[in-house]
């Protein structure tokens, strides 16, 4: 393929080679001469020298390595860029997977997929997104949790929907503000850069998962056209992926202390629930002993439990463009993108419900290890439980907007630029049933490898008269996020080497989510259930065989559940009975129950942001020395207004704050092929969305209660980077940058103990299904808050080389290779609810109660949640006319990743490990064969609760994914 550039313009701080090679390479494989791309003068990159007369040749993988390097390079700022090569070739199922090769960048994964990215150590709610110039927001409701957040989810793309992609690490005032970590440009096509006349790209892939043992198809196509005299093009693509993968492992639900009934024999309250001798007038009070005291200060699994869950997935993508330059003076585009992506999350269960049941339960055989966990133990009058969850999903995205360039003489240009966006995650369906046994015998748990516990039930699970339907829950929800931008945007050319940069915005960000809750308990404290009204159900003090706490199990409703290779060893627990959805919600009639608000998820913002920038642009020769600098300043005013509800009424809080950002990056070159650059900036973030609502939500499982704060500043820091780059041959890299962030403002949560009844909150808003609702004063609540804390620092440091090994003789120059590093320290303080030390406060007779101690508050240092020390990644490749292959490592290392509960101070992920690899055969110069696989070592997802004790919190993994196909341009 042949590139013809006959000047440069700039899109998203893309140059028009960079975007002709990348558009090239995507859709043809012939000669083509391409025109430059359009003026949108967004992020500065410095001009490059005209290009020689003759001809570029373009091919693969390696050119398309050089296409990106060349953004890197002719870029003022510190950038990065995959360019479509990239993209269209390596074994990525969404774009997160493909950010992952930058340096700086690590990824968070969902369901064994990439979803969400950190660069440099600050999370995605840090890293704007902006499609074709637009910010805009993707919202999933994949895996467990939705997105309510700032945090775009790359999950909802295909990666072959887009042309290239440029991270910008660096701010500059002509960039959009609103990133601590990064902006990153997501463009789809340019029809004008493609050969006159049809091109069409297609590919066609089946990929299987080795634990599912599934097959699913995965398509990709693009078709454009462009006029014979080069004024008018169009193009559309499309892709299309249907998945479904296996999540198996094992889940603690974190691990918590709490007081047992009895512990080895020895009673622990004056009045037992099952064997002991009551003491006359005490009631339940507490009694001290020293095996009951250690027992109720270790830690124990919450909800112990084996499990799979099943990820269906289906991915469909559009783009559309259309392009008209009727002069070399003017180019008017419009853009399209559409994206579907849905998910069924299937979960299936069995546990043992330890969570605020405690006091029932007896414990015989334990051990205590060096962690003062309980480790391993046996227990009596347990309540077994088993669920069957369902979660259907689907998130709805599209974006239009247009752009008019525009050249008034040589000296003086503008591009208007705008669109909207919304991004629409439904969730019609969050189901889930529960058949519990609540006073089984013998069940038995061991962690003494806390990755692969031995947990079995000691009482028959397969058995539908051991149990009782006791639980149903649905919570249907929405959560869609709008935005509407208009920008405009000039360049005037002042002098040689000198230019002004002056524009202006306006944008409105509108999010809203709405939570509604069908969750109820089958009996409340005796009468009919609360379901169908047909069985009397016994007090809830009622205890032992005899007890109705729900409706009875029958074969109709239940059905039994195998368990894979969950990493579980020998003795563990393998079959049970989990409820069939289908049956149980027939049975219980449960979607055509009543819906009740859930208060805390039931919230709103709309930010409506004005401003403009003036940059100064600046090219010269110091003393033989080439030195390039923008420098400006941005002014941004928000108005903003959060909506929530606060004891069932709804409010709205109005705010409004200014941010004055100025911003300069320099670029030195010193000598051929080596670039230093140098750069701070004044950058913000805004509050999170979860923290501005004005109203509350209620745990009343973990008895914790949440406030938001409509008047959080926004985060704000100073940034500073320096680097060092050496472009030591074609195609090839060595660099080094050290980055520094002050954070001044740093919202931190605020943790207190104490009744429900001192939040002044109704009871009404404790949800139905939790212990809380029975008893809200059964022990004391941790109740949260945000504030504007005193800040952070970060540092870090990135190491990059890259290098064609075309120094080695024969076919061993068909080699290539690229590895980064980052390594990123920080100091932030929070405050945490730390371990209970009394487990009687303040002491315990026989005619005196006796509470158990609170979770102690204290500050503790820790690295930004999120932030991962070191990551490393590395990719070997061949190519040569015909065979190409590739093989990545990418490592991350731990993370805490937020505050936990139940006194256990932060959790987060230890260090994970991915190996992918393509190969590729050319059978002609336009059909190409293809296997790849992704996550090649099946790594396993390890979570843990509490930083100091390393406590299990999660172990699971996702299977081997293949994929094998063809691909065909013309």
């Amino acid at each position: 393929m042949k590139v013809r550039v006959s000047r440069f313009h700039w899109r998203c701080g893309v140059s028009a080679t960079v975007v002709a090679l990348a558009l090239g390479a995507a859709a043809s494989a012939s000669a083509q001469t391409v025109e430059p791309a359009p003026a949108t003068p967004d992020a500065q990159t410095a001009p490059a020298e005209e290009p020689p007369a003759d001809e570029i040749v373009v091919t693969g993988f390696r050119q398309s390595l050089e296409a990106a390097l060349n953004v890197k390079r002719n870029s003022v700022s510190a950038v990065d860029a995959i360019v479509a090569e990239d993209i269209a070739k390596f074994p990525d199922q969404n774009l997160a997977e493909s950010l992952q090769r930058i340096p700086g960048i690590s990824i968070q994964r969902d369901g064994g997929e990439g979803r969400a990215i950190t660069v440099r150590g600050l999370g995605s709610q840090f890293t704007r997104v902006r499609v074709n110039g637009l910010e805009t927001i993707a919202t999933s409701h994949d895996g467990a949790s939705s997105n309510r957040d700032r945090a775009f989810d790359f999950n909802v793309f295909a990666s072959e929907l887009f042309t290239s992609i440029v991270v910008h690490k660096t701010a500059e005032a002509s960039l959009d503000e609103g990133s601590l970590g990064a902006v990153v440009d997501l463009n789809t096509g340019n029809p004008l850069a493609g050969k006159e006349g049809f091109t069409l790209v297609g590919s066609a892939q089946g990929s299987y998962n080795d634990l599912s043992k599934n097959w699913g198809p995965r398509f990709a196509g693009l078709i454009g056209w462009k006029s014979p005299d080069g004024t008018l093009g169009a193009s559309i693509s499309a892709a299309y992926q249907s998945t479904d993968t296996l999540e198996l492992g094992n889940n603690t639900v974190r691990w918590a202390q709490a007081r047992f009934d009895s512990v080895g024999g020895t009673p622990c309250f004056y009045s037992a629930n099952t064997g002991g001798t009551p003491v006359a007038n005490s009631g339940g009070n507490y009694r001290p002993s020293a095996a009951c005291d250690a027992v109720a200060l270790a830690f124990h699994p919450r909800i112990p439990r084996y499990g799979e869950v099943r990820h269906d997935r289906e991915r469909l993508g559009i783009t559309g463009s259309i392009q008209w330059a009727p002069t070399d003076a003017t180019k008017i585009s419009i853009d399209g993108l559409f994206s579907r992506f849905s998910e069924n999350r299937e979960e299936k269960w069995g546990e043992v419900l330890l969570r605020s049941n405690e006091r029932s339960i007896n414990v015989s055989n334990y051990v205590i290890d060096d962690d003062n966990n309980l480790i391993s133990a046996t227990l009596d009058d347990a309540w077994v439980r088993t669920e069957h969850f369902l979660k259907q999903s689907k998130t709805t995205f599209y974006q239009i907007g247009g752009s008019w360039d525009q050249d008034l003489g040589d000296n003086f240009r503008f591009t208007l630029l705008g669109g909207i966006s919304k991004s629409d995650a439904d969730v019609p369906v969050e189901t889930t049933f529960v058949f519990d046994d609540r006073d089984a015998q013998g069940y038995r748990y061991d962690y003494s490898d806390m990755n692969s516990p031995v947990l079995t039930f000691g009482t028959s699970v397969t058995d539908p008269a051991n149990f009782q339907l006791a639980e149903l829950r649905d919570r249907p929800s929405n959560v869609t996020n709008k935005f509407r931008t208009v920008q405009l945007r000039t360049e005037w050319d002042v002098a040689e080497g000198f230019q002004v940069k002056l524009g202006g915005l306006y944008r409105r960000f509108d999010f809203d989510s709405e939570a509604f809750t069908r969750d109820t308990v089958v009996c409340g404290n005796g009468g009919l259930d609360r379901v169908l009204g047909t069985v009397t159900c016994s007090p809830s003090s009622a205890f032992g065989p005899t007890a109705v706490y729900g409706l009875p199990v029958t074969s109709g409703i239940s059905e039994l559940f195998q368990l894979g290779n969950a990493g579980q060893p020998s003795g563990t627990t393998t079959e049970w009975l989990v409820p069939n959805i289908d049956a149980a919600a027939a049975y219980t009639n449960l979607y055509n129950r009543p819906t009740a608000i859930d208060a805390g998820n039931t919230r709103g913002v709309t930010e409506e942001v004005k401003g403009g920038y003036l940059q100064f642009d600046a090219k010269t020769e110091l003393g033989g020395v080439e030195v390039a600098v923008n420098a400006g300043i941005r002014y941004v005013r928000t108005d903003q207004a959060s909506r929530g509800l606060t004891s069932g009424t709804p409010v709205t809080v109005n705010r409004d704050y200014e941010d004055w950002l100025p911003a300069v990056n320099v670029a030195i070159t010193p000598v051929h092929d080596v670039i230093i650059r140098a750069a701070i900036a004044k950058v913000m973030t805004r509050p999170t969305l979860g923290n501005l609502t004005p109203g509350g939500s209620v745990d009343g499982f973990n008895y914790r209660i949440n406030y938001g704060n409509p008047f959080l500043e926004p985060f704000r820091a100073t940034a500073y980077d320096l680097g060092l780059e050496w472009y030591f041959a074609p195609g090839s890299i060595a660099s080094v940058a050290f980055f520094r962030k002050e954070i001044q403002s740093f919202p931190v949560a605020e943790t207190r103990s104490g009744t429900f009844a001192s939040t002044g909150l109704p009871l009404s808003i404790i949800p139905p299904s939790s212990p809380a609702a029975i008893n809200p004063e059964g022990q004391l609540w941790t109740i949260n808050s945000i504030g504007n804390g005193a800040g952070a620092e970060l540092n870090g440091i990135e190491l990059s080389l890259q290098a064609p090994f075309r120094f080695l003789p024969g076919f061993l120059s068909n080699f290539g290779g690229i590895v980064n590093a980052t390594f990123v320290d920080s100091d932030a303080t929070y405050t945490v609810a730390g371990p209970t030390v009394n487990p009687c406060v303040p002491g315990a007779t026989p005619t005196a109660a006796c509470a158990f101690g609170p979770n102690v508050a204290a500050t503790r240092s820790s690295t930004l949640f999120g932030l991962s020390k070191k990551a490393f990644n590395a990719t070997l490749y061949y190519e040569d006319s015909r065979f190409s292959a590739r093989a990545s490592v990418s490592y991350r290392g731990p993370y805490n990743d937020q505050n936990s509960g139940t006194g256990n101070v932060f959790e987060g992920y230890d260090a994970i490990t991915n190996v992918d690899a393509s190969i590729r055969y050319k059978l002609t110069d336009w059909v190409e064969l293809s296997v790849e696989g992704t996550n090649l070592t099946d790594a396993y997802r390890e979570r843990f609760t509490d930083t100091d004790a390393q406590r299990n919190y999660e172990y699971n993994h996702f299977g081997r994914t293949f994929l094998v196909g063809a691909r065909f341009k013309m």
